[in-house]
């Protein structure tokens, strides 16, 4: 009798930010973490910190009472492994050793401060572990500073750190923004480090930003509610953020209920920063990332091998392995597509084929939901499920392609138009085809191994073949016979089935 698979151990991070203290469970130490608890508390710990030079007082009791919490919860959770880090506040205030001292006490594990180069680091890798191979600047908006570094693939350089987290700017600033955007613009102009950032990306990191997206998905009436992976070209985010600040001006943030009543006034701050920095980098798009410091600090423990893995096809493997009949069959599956693909002549990028594969590993994941909602149920899942290393594109093909495999290619069972808009034109057409493509092989197998390596593509002129070895051609029919011949014509050829 085969044993169970020994489950991994789940792993923790304390975060201790300037303006909020955070607890993050992932299932495993794995290149696509899994969240299974998520809770952070506000304590505006840095709050004061650069005109007192002191966390304030209450402060630190609500950010010790969060701490005694967060260490109950690993208790209650089992948590084997607990890392802790504190950031900007707890580096620059006179009693923020006196604080750290207490915290280890209460968490139990050694707390690490981080310096501003090795805080803007664990942000790039944050970064590099979420996005398919960044290109630009990231920058990092805490309590306490900004982050910024450039990256480029899995290539990492010296980071700067700037005290312009949105808690610092308001306490220099004395709450003015007049005086907020004195300083921003004297600290950013002459940073090489954003001039680099010319036509390429921005990526921006930090909870205050992350505010500012979700006002901007709410309002635009944008179809995915996923903040990870979310961009806007820099001039309208340039106009958006400027609009923030005339309504801060204007004392009409308040009603803004999505946000939370500690981040709210932060939001002016977080908008002036942003807006000097599309200013002075000029770049071509901002991106926001839920990935930061904290996933960059498990990346970095990852052996190198484990690191160079797609995160996104690793989070298709687990869902795959977790909810598809047979694990194996999807990697059939990926190659039998791949023979289709050489055999019609199917131009096909790299980031084309990456897909395909995340496809065929996510086709069968619906298998236990009525027939009737197969359809929208994996297209909800997969277009709002929390794994990175995809864009928003990308993640609306994937989606599309696995709706069609279920609901079919019929006029009847098309998928809500503001998710095909997601994609362009050319897009949607080969998620048809892969979807039709799917029809075909899951008829054909049942997601079952061992069959669809004994199916074989050939072309002659215009027409494409499907070659059934003798073993199965009792599997032959005219249900069979109909969706490779639906698949044939979106590959503009006629299509038959032979019996070797």
């Amino acid at each position: 009798m085969k044993r169970p698979r020994k489950r991994a151990p789940s792993v923790a991070v304390i975060d201790i930010g300037s303006n909020s203290v955070r607890l993050v469970v992932y299932e495993a130490m794995a290149r696509s973490l899994i969240t299974i608890f998520n809770e952070k508390a506000l304590c505006g710990l840095g709050r004061e910190v650069q005109t007192t030079g002191l966390l304030a007082p209450d402060a630190v009791d609500k950010a010790l009472t969060s701490l005694r919490r967060f260490r109950a919860v690993c208790r209650v959770m089992k948590v084997r492994r607990v890392h802790a880090i504190a950031t900007a506040a707890c580096r620059d205030a006179r009693n923020g050793a006196d604080f750290i001292t207490q915290a280890e006490r209460i968490c139990g594990v050694p707390i690490e401060i981080l310096s501003g180069p090795r805080e803007a680091k664990l942000s790039a890798l944050g970064v590099i572990s979420g996005i398919h191979r960044p290109d630009g600047i990231v920058g990092d908006l805490g309590g306490g500073s900004l982050e910024l570094v450039n990256v480029r693939g899995n290539r990492v350089r010296r980071g700067v750190t700037l005290p312009l987290g949105s808690l610092a700017l308001q306490d220099l600033s004395h709450k003015s923004l007049k005086r907020a955007e004195r300083i921003v613009s004297s600290e950013l102009s002459g940073i090489a480090h954003l001039r680099a950032g010319r036509g390429r990306a921005f990526y921006a990191v930090g909870g205050t930003w992350r505010a500012l997206a979700r006002i901007h998905i709410i309002q635009s009436e944008y179809q995915l509610g996923v903040m990870h992976g979310y961009s806007i070209p820099a001039q309208e985010a340039l106009d958006f953020v400027r609009r923030v600040r005339r309504l801060a001006a204007a004392d009409m943030l308040a009603d803004i209920e999505v946000i939370a009543d500690a981040r709210r006034p932060l939001l002016a701050y977080a908008a002036l920063v942003l807006e000097y920095v599309i200013l002075v980098a000029q770049p071509k798009t901002i991106v926001f990332s839920t990935f930061g410091v904290r996933e960059g600090l498990l990346y970095e423990m990852l052996p190198e091998n484990e690191r160079a893995r797609d995160g996104f096809i690793c989070a298709a493997q687990e869902l795959n392995k977790l909810l598809s009949r047979s694990a194996r069959h999807a990697e059939e599956l990926s190659e039998w597509t791949d023979r289709l693909v050489r055999v019609v002549k199917l131009r096909e990028t790299e980031e084309d084929r990456r897909l395909r594969h995340a496809v065929c590993l996510l086709s069968d994941i619906g298998w236990r939901v009525h027939p009737d909602h197969r359809g929208e149920e994996t297209l909800n899942l997969i277009l709002n499920g929390n794994f990175g290393s995809i864009s928003h594109q990308g993640r609306a093909f994937v989606a599309l392609s696995v709706f069609f495999r279920y609901a079919g290619l019929s006029e009847q069972n098309e998928p809500p138009m503001e998710i095909q808009e997601l994609v362009p034109p050319a897009m949607l057409e080969r998620a048809r085809l892969l979807g039709a493509a799917l029809r075909v092989a899951h008829l054909i197998s049942a997601a079952q191994t061992d069959v669809l390596p004994a199916t074989h593509f050939r072309s002659h002129g215009r027409k494409l073949m499907l070659v059934f070895e003798h073993k199965l051609v009792d599997l032959v029919a005219d249900r069979v016979g109909g969706r490779f011949r639906q698949l044939a014509r979106l590959v503009g050829r006629s299509g038959s089935i032979v019996r070797r």
